[in-house]
C-alpha cells in the first residue's frame, strides 16, 4: 500500500446560505503520508474543519478530488462510506460526544458493535484502548464522574478501538483547561511516535499545533503552500 494516506487535488466546498454562495474551501491540494502528525491551523471560518470533514467523508466536495487510503470517496455509496469510515477512520471531536448513560467502557465499545466481534472480544479491545490512554482504572465510570481531560481521553480511546489507519481530531483541546490540554496533546504525540498513528488535527491554537510534526495554514478557505504562514500570524 502506498505511503500516501490522503491525496487531495483542487478540493473545493461551497454552501448556499440565504441565497448566497459561501466558499468554505477553495482548491486545496494536500498530501498526508503514513505516520505523519499534521496540524491544520487557521481562525474560525478558514476552512480547516471543512477539510477534515471531507477527509472523513462526512461531507462531499463540490469539486476536486480526494482519495483516502487509495479510495476515491466520491465513488462510494453512503452505506459503503459508513462502513469504510468505521474501519479506517478514528474521529475525535471537541465536544467529546460521549453518551451520558453509558460507562467509559461502554462508550468505547460502541464502534465495535458494527463489527463481527463477540461480546468478550469487544470488552477486551475496549479495555485495552482505555488502558492505552491511561484510564484502566476508570472503566465503569460514567462521563459525569470524569474530568474534561478524562472524557477526552475516553473519546480518544473510542477513536482508537478499531485500530484505524487515520485519526482525525477537530479542536481536541478546545474545551479543556491548559493542563488537561497538555495531557491530551502529549497523548496524541505518543500515539504518533510510539504507535505510528497518522494524525490530522485541526486547531486555532499555535501551542497545540507545535505538538505536530508538520503545520499547514488555512486562510479564508485557501490552504497555503507548505511552509507559508499568514502575514499577520504570530506565536
Amino acid at each position: 500500500m502506498s505511503d500516501v494516506v490522503v491525496c487531495a487535488r483542487g478540493l473545493t466546498k461551497s454552501f448556499v446560505r440565504d441565497s448566497y454562495e459561501v466558499l468554505a474551501l477553495d482548491g486545496a491540494d494536500i498530501d498526508v503520508y503514513r505516520g505523519e502528525f499534521i496540524a491544520l491551523m487557521g481562525p474560525s471560518g478558514s476552512g480547516k474543519s471543512t477539510l477534515l470533514h471531507l477527509t472523513a467523508a462526512m461531507d462531499r466536495p463540490t469539486s476536486g478530488t480526494i482519495t483516502v487510503l487509495g479510495h476515491d470517496l466520491a465513488s462510494l455509496s453512503e452505506r459503503q462510506v459508513a462502513r469504510w469510515r468505521n474501519i479506517h477512520i478514528g474521529f475525535v471531536f471537541q465536544t467529546f460526544n460521549l453518551i451520558p448513560v453509558l460507562t467509559a467502557l461502554e462508550n468505547v465499545e460502541l464502534p465495535l458493535k458494527l463489527t463481527h466481534l463477540k461480546r468478550g472480544e469487544r470488552f477486551q479491545h475496549a479495555t485495552t484502548a482505555l488502558r492505552l490512554v491511561g484510564l484502566g482504572d476508570r472503566l465503569q465510570h460514567y462521563p459525569r464522574q470524569l474530568s474534561g481531560g478524562q472524557e477526552q481521553r475516553v473519546a480518544i480511546a473510542r477513536a482508537l478501538v478499531t485500530d484505524p489507519d487515520l485519526v482525525l481530531c477537530d479542536e481536541p483541546t478546545g474545551n479543556l483547561d491548559a493542563r488537561s490540554a497538555q495531557d491530551v496533546l502529549g497523548l496524541l504525540g505518543l500515539l504518533n511516535k510510539n504507535y505510528g498513528k497518522t494524525i490530522v488535527m485541526v486547531t486555532h491554537d499555535p501551542h497545540a499545533a507545535h505538538h505536530a510534526s508538520k503545520i499547514r495554514h488555512l486562510e479564508k478557505g485557501k490552504l497555503l503552500p507548505e511552509g507559508q504562514v499568514p502575514e499577520d500570524w504570530k506565536l
